[in-house]
């Protein structure tokens, strides 16, 4: 009876795709808000909470590689929907942790299914939507990624203070039940590709690489970059990766398709995806430090300065989509990193004089600048995909800006920590000069991924955008 009901998929994977995004995003920055409660509840510094929201990336590192192969093998459907019921059901785990020790193990858990869920949720989309149908999805599918991280800290912020830290996992229950009947009643199985048998060499060295990565990048800021722990988890990670990409190499069903990255579109445009993202994400990290710490305003007043940046996406994205197949990708993506790379000049330019609405029309700015590169990266990365390689295409996108994401963070804490800092103790931090510097240090990566992405070939991206017939083609010769 549940599955005799039917309705447009290309209304119900998007709105799948949205509540998956919106759910992450939001469940790892209300985490962090809520940490200084759970330290309190649990008689522990908010120090020795690290743990708490480490180990959400790292088991997202352990899972992604697996969910090409899960999704391929038990379809897209029953992979999502399994993995929205386990991340659902470990948040309500989280609520009612009675230790630090088992909130970490339920955090792993959602963590474990987050990272399938994001590039499987990522491949029905790209399954269910022709190219240049997905250039006009994307202006809708950004409008979650963009206004999830502003609303997210305010909203769990409120139900710390009026409720307990508890209600920021408990909110996640009605939205995951109410997903999970809407995909029970409405999707449908999206499957192109039946995979052989599960490559577990490759796997285990692929997870354990990537989840080591995403602990040293992660731990570097606490731990230092020469403890043993972060040395051991970034070099170990990398011997591993390089060992798994020699692996995947020669076996025909790898789990981690590198072979992909033979097609040149799809690599520069993750090339330049990373080298962006961690830009901008950089750009996003220094933003609150350096009003709190650098001006020394109020949280409230650093959250609703650097909220105007989603403001900036979305007005780009809008333009953006009837350019795409009109001037290509390899514009696009060039000129709106060269936007970020000045944008990020015009940053380190701000001192403690400067005017709050300064930073915020520079936040603006910096959102309409990278608005022109979100979508066209994304899109044009699939162009020479084949549909049996779709979930890995997805998974790979997933695993880079998993680590541009983990990366910027890193980047821009070595050259914080690197100044002087100003005051003893608690008040510590570094002086208004350091984030000058930091923002440069993002401006040249910036600048960087620009000139590259001006060498993009972007012809066969525009031509799959523009017609559908060539789209079409193409398709029915990979089925």
């Amino acid at each position: 009876m549940l599955r005799s009901l039917r309705l447009d998929q290309r209304i119900v994977v998007p709105v799948v795709c949205v509540v998956t995004a919106f759910m992450s995003i939001v469940d790892g920055a209300g985490t962090t808000v809520a940490l200084p409660s759970i330290g309190r509840d649990f008689g522990l510094a908010t120090a020795g909470l690290d743990a708490v929201v480490v180990v959400y990336p790292v088991c997202v590192g352990l899972a992604v590689p697996l969910s090409a192969w899960l999704g391929d093998r038990f379809g897209g459907r029953r992979t999502v929907l399994t993995a929205f019921a386990v991340f659902t059901v470990a948040s309500g785990l989280c609520g009612v942790a009675g230790s630090l020790g088992e909130l970490v193990l339920w955090r792993a858990l959602q963590g474990f299914a987050a990272g399938i869920l994001l590039p499987v949720t990522g491949a029905l989309l790209y399954r269910t939507f022709s190219l240049s149908e997905q250039v006009k999805v994307s202006r809708y599918m950004i409008i979650p990624q963009q206004v999830a991280p502003a609303l997210a800290p305010m909203g769990a912020g409120w139900l710390v203070d009026n409720m307990t830290w508890r209600w920021v996992f408990y909110a996640n229950l009605p939205i995951g039940v109410a997903v999970l009947v809407f995909g029970l009643l409405f999707l449908e199985e999206h499957r192109d590709h039946v995979p052989g048998r599960l490559d577990v060499p490759g796997l285990v060295l692929t997870a354990f690489g990537t989840a080591g990565l995403m602990f040293g990048v992660s731990e570097a800021a606490e731990m230092g970059w020469s403890s043993v722990p972060v040395v051991t988890g970034l070099v170990g990670g990398a011997v591993l990766l390089a060992a798994a990409v020699a692996v995947e190499l020669r076996v025909p069903e790898p789990a981690l398709r590198v072979r992909l990255f033979t097609d040149r579109l799809f690599r520069d445009t993750n090339v330049i995806a990373f080298l962006g993202f961690t830009a901008f994400m950089g750009a996003m990290f220094v933003g609150p430090l350096f009003l709190q710490q650098g001006l020394g305003l109020s949280a409230w007043e650093s959250g609703s300065s650097t909220f105007a940046e989603a403001f900036g996406v979305l007005l780009t994205m809008q333009l953006v989509t009837p350019l795409y197949a009109r001037i290509g990708p390899r514009k696009l993506v060039g000129f709106g990193l060269l936007g970020v790379a000045l944008v990020l000049v015009a940053f380190s330019r701000l001192d403690a004089d400067s005017s709050l609405w300064t930073f915020r029309g520079l936040m603006f700015l910096l959102g309409a600048a990278m608005g022109g590169v979100f979508m066209p990266t994304t899109v044009a990365s699939f162009t020479g995909i084949g549909k049996a390689d779709v979930s890995h295409a997805a998974t790979l996108n997933t695993v880079v800006r998993q680590a541009a994401g983990a990366t910027a963070p890193a980047v821009a804490t070595v050259v914080l920590a690197s100044a002087a800092v100003v005051g003893t103790g608690a008040d510590a931090h570094p002086p208004v000069s350091a984030f000058q510097q930091a923002y440069l240090v993002l401006a040249v990566v910036s600048a960087l991924a620009a000139v590259f992405a001006f060498t993009m070939p972007d012809r066969a991206a525009r031509i799959a955008a523009s017609d559908r017939t060539v789209a079409a083609r193409r398709e029915t010769v990979d089925a």
